[in-house]
């Protein structure tokens, strides 16, 4: 048997090749909830305030046991006519003490190829080879294929898992993106920052990075007018100021700094 399980774009999960993920919405957020924490159970409690936050019908526990049959249906259609010696539907979406668990290996699903590559990258940094650690993050970035369960309406419960996954993600883009300032990419990645930098109007560690590189392929006037719009974003909405290392920066450009003030080295790469 053959299952694979995506949360890091649309939700996916095939068994054998055949699709089992249902259209109707609250089945749909089941299957999400059990497939984000694969391999765990999840307790009933989870599940029902993600299907009603915290307002449940008092049908709801039998509602849930309706969804339950209706993905172990979808299961059981998808292995028809395969021998399966370890159960069926049954043991693959189980009904364990107090909750519900989708049975998979951690390689089963989308998140640990992200999370070897992420780790794989960091550990190239630890090492002082940014290069590699760029490659490496490149390629676990690449295994999103667009925002964490795209395609799932989220209760709080999926909410906060999809934050979670999200804030991983951009921890290291980050990183990768001073692993490329490191090694000299300026020009390559100007495009990219200014991408980020739009899409993350609240980051100053892309603010940061994205100032740097536009410093170092001339253009100082833009840099500045990069940290005049986050702290204008940071003061209206949050009403907070640039933290310090954001203010050092623009001293720095405003005072035409020494180049190993505005230096991309190693010391750069730790948070």
């Amino acid at each position: 048997m053959d299952l694979r399980i995506g949360v890091l774009g649309p939700l996916t999960v095939t068994v054998n090749g055949t699709s089992v993920v249902p259209t109707a919405a609250k089945p749909r957020n089941v299957l999400a909830l059990l497939a984000v924490r694969a391999g765990q159970v999840v307790p009933v409690p989870v599940i029902l305030e993600e299907l009603w936050d915290g307002h449940p019908p008092t049908s709801a526990l039998t509602t849930l046991q309706t969804y339950i049959l209706q993905l172990r249906r979808l299961l059981e259609t998808a292995l028809a006519g395969v021998a399966d010696p370890d159960g069926g539907a049954k043991s693959l979406l189980r009904t364990a003490f107090g909750g519900y668990q989708l049975a998979a290996p951690p390689e089963a699903c989308d998140v640990a190829e992200f999370d070897r590559l992420g780790q794989m990258g960091l550990r190239a940094l630890e090492l002082g080879d940014p290069a590699t650690a760029q490659r490496l993050l490149r390629e676990a970035d690449r295994v999103w294929r667009g925002a964490a369960l795209l395609d799932v309406e989220f209760g709080p419960r999926l909410q906060a898992e999809a934050r979670y996954l999200e804030d991983r993600r951009i921890t290291l883009v980050e990183r990768r993106t001073e692993a490329g300032l490191a090694i000299g990419r300026h020009s390559e990645l100007l495009g990219e920052l200014a991408a980020l930098t739009t899409e993350y109007r609240l980051n100053e560690r892309f603010c940061e990075q994205y100032m740097r590189v536009l410093h170092r392929c001339g253009r100082s006037v833009d840099a500045l007018g990069a940290f005049r719009r986050i702290r204008r974003d940071l003061t209206t909405e949050l009403g907070t100021e640039p933290g310090p290392r954001l203010q050092h920066l623009e001293r720095a450009i405003l005072g035409s700094a020494p180049e190993r003030e505005l230096d991309f080295g190693r010391a750069q790469l730790v948070p």
